[in-house]
């Protein structure tokens, strides 16, 4: 099964959000999208699910059109909260079951389930809009699977959740992509990105500016970061062909380089000049890459 966008633009009147989009997602695949707010990223995931339909270009799971799919086809976890806060956690839940193609017993086994994974079984008979944030989310990730999809659309899952809550939200995450769920999902974290996602595509003003294999795309930044710790002074380095930033901390001095042979080139220059305690290059981060690719800090 295959989650394809050919060639799609939607327009919202004089507005283009999403330009000439095209992914091709993978069963089974965790993919990762990216962007400053207001990049198209949810224009996105709509179409993705079939909320919206695109201005041109064709969007399709295995073939089929978001909106012909059944209902338990996919489940979506859109960024902004979208519970009943006046109701109970469990009459919610079925209620969202149903919708979804499940029985009242179906319903009732899988959030009972999900409460006892994420320890919160004792809110169960308790209003949404009694819990924390946090909570909520937890109660909204449940929403989004509890009919078991096989495409799961997460936007910003883990806003709102502190460090713990985030690994046991990460790990149900990826217990669900190697049990064969696809999941497409954004985060303002890049870390998170990093550490679940083969494949990711960075959109700006509704057109994708890098789409690929993080390994890969890493590959093509050549900048690096060179992080260096010895027992005499590394001014000279300011100068040096090839540094283009250099910042002194209490025991470390960090450079930007153009490339990694720069950092050959003083490797060489440094070695019989005294101790050098540390000497490491830094891969370039998700973030690096967006900030040249985008020209803003992820907001």
């Amino acid at each position: 099964m295959v989650l394809r966008m050919e060639n799609v633009t939607k327009r919202f009147g004089a507005k283009t959000a999403v330009d000439h989009l095209s992914l091709h997602i993978d069963s089974g695949e965790m993919f990762g999208m990216l962007g400053a707010n207001g990049a198209g990223k949810t224009t996105t995931f709509r179409m993705m699910i079939g909320l919206f339909e695109p201005n041109d270009g064709e969007v399709s799971w295995n073939g089929i059109a978001p909106q012909s799919l059944e209902a338990r086809t996919i489940g979506y976890l859109p960024e902004e909260r979208g519970l009943y806060p006046k109701l109970k956690v469990m009459e919610q839940m079925i209620y969202l079951g149903r919708l979804r193609g499940l029985s009242k017993q179906e319903a009732v086994a899988e959030v009972d389930a999900w409460l006892e994974r994420f320890h919160i079984p004792h809110y169960r008979k308790a209003k949404v809009e009694n819990l924390s944030k946090g909570n909520q989310q937890k109660i909204q990730f449940i929403a989004a699977v509890l009919h078991r999809p096989q495409l799961l659309i997460l936007d910003e899952p883990f806003s709102g959740l502190d460090p713990i809550n985030v690994d046991l939200l990460k790990k149900a995450v990826v217990n669900l992509k190697n049990d064969g769920t696809t999941i497409v999902f954004s985060s303002h974290d890049m870390k998170h990105v990093e550490s679940l996602c083969e494949n990711l595509c960075i959109m700006n003003e509704g057109k994708p500016v890098v789409h690929g294999k993080l390994s890969d795309i890493k590959r093509t930044y050549e900048k690096r970061k060179l992080h260096i710790r010895a027992d005499f002074s590394l001014s000279f380095l300011e100068n040096f062909d090839g540094v283009l930033q250099m910042t002194n901390g209490a025991e470390e001095t960090t450079l930007e380089l153009r490339d990694e042979t720069v950092a050959e080139a003083i490797f060489g220059q440094l070695r019989d000049l005294g101790y050098v305690r540390h000497f490491s290059v830094e891969e370039p981060t998700l973030h690096d890459i967006f900030i040249e690719k985008v020209g803003q800090p992820y907001a």
